[in-house]
C-alpha cells in the first residue's frame, strides 16, 4: 500500500532579516514556488500553502498546490498548520508534512522520508529527522540544534547544548572521540505530524524547558508524547535567511538541476 501524506508549507511576508522572503526571485520565480515543486516532486497528495497573504497566494496561481489563507496572528509555523489541519478537514491520522517555505533545496526523499518515518510509529505523533555530527564546531555551536534518541528511534531530549557530553573526552578539550562517532545528531527541522495532534498542539501551553532552550518541539516531549526521528537520506542545505543565502542557492541553480 502506498504511502499518503501531505506537505503544508507556512509562509509570510513578514521576516525582518530577509524581507519578502516568500516572493524574492530565484531564476527569475518566486522562493516559495521552488519549495512547492519540492513537495510536489516528493508525491505528496496534497500540498497546501499555508499564508495570511494575496501577495504570495497570487504567487502560488498556476502550480498544482491549494492556497490556504490563515490568520495574520500566528505565533509559529507550527500554529499556523494547525489551523490548517481545521481548515483542510484532514482526518486525525493523516500524516501532515511541515515543509519550511525558505527551504527551496530541500531534497524530496527527505521530505518523502519523514513522513514514512511517522507512519512507521504509530504511537508517534510527529516525527522529525537527524544527520549525523561531523565536527566539534557543529557540536558546540548554539546554533546547531542537537537531539538523542532511545535505542527504538524516538527523541529523548532536543538542546543547543554539546548533547550527549562526553565526560572524559571533553574534560579537556573539545574533540569527538573517534570510537564514539555516531553518537551525536545534529537536528533537521522538517516534522511530520498526525493531523489530530497538530489541532490539540495550539491548545498545549509553551513549556518551560521550550522557554529555556527556545525549542518548540520540547513542548511536545514535555507534553508526554512521542516524536519518532529518522536519519535523513540525503543532505538538507541550509535554508534561505539573508541575501548571502539567495545568492548561494542561485550559484546551484546555475550549476545544474536540484537532487531529486
Amino acid at each position: 500500500m502506498s504511502l499518503e501524506f501531505h506537505v503544508a508549507i507556512p509562509a509570510r511576508l513578514g521576516s525582518t532579516r530577509l524581507p519578502r522572503k516568500p516572493l524574492r526571485l530565484l531564476a527569475g520565480r518566486p522562493l516559495i514556488v521552488h519549495v512547492a515543486e519540492r513537495a510536489l516532486a516528493a508525491g505528496a497528495r496534497e500540498v497546501v500553502v499555508a499564508t495570511d497573504d494575496a501577495e504570495i497566494a497570487a504567487a502560488c496561481r498556476g502550480l498544482a498546490v491549494e492556497v490556504c489563507m490563515t490568520r495574520a496572528d500566528h505565533a509559529s509555523g507550527t500554529d499556523r498548520l494547525a489551523e490548517v489541519a481545521v481548515l483542510r478537514a484532514w482526518p486525525d491520522e493523516a500524516i501532515v508534512v511541515n515543509l519550511q517555505g525558505d527551504e527551496p533545496q530541500a531534497p524530496v526523499e527527505g521530505v518523502r522520508h519523514v513522513a514514512e518515518v511517522l507512519a512507521r510509529a504509530p504511537e508517534a505523533v510527529a516525527a522529525t529527522l537527524a544527520v549525523p555530527i561531523e565536527s566539534s564546531a557543529q557540536l558546540f555551536d548554539p546554533n546547531v540544534v542537537k537531539l538523542v534518541r532511545d535505542t527504538a528511534g524516538f527523541a529523548l531530549y532536543f538542546s543547543r547544548a554539546p548533547i550527549p557530553w562526553h565526560r572524559d573526552a571533553f574534560r579537556d578539550g573539545r574533540k569527538l572521540p573517534p570510537a564514539d562517532a555516531g553518537a551525536w545528531l545534529r537536528h533537521i527541522g522538517i516534522y511530520a505530524y498526525r493531523a489530530g495532534f497538530l489541532r490539540r498542539f495550539t491548545a498545549l501551553p509553551p513549556s518551560m524547558l521550550e522557554r529555556i532552550e527556545s525549542l518548540e518541539q520540547l513542548r511536545i516531549l514535555e507534553a508526554g508524547q512521542r516524536i519518532a526521528v529518522g536519519l535523513s537520506p540525503a543532505p538538507f542545505p541550509a535554508g534561505v535567511d539573508t541575501e548571502e543565502d539567495l545568492r548561494r542557492v542561485e550559484m546551484a541553480l546555475a550549476g545544474g538541476p536540484f537532487r531529486r
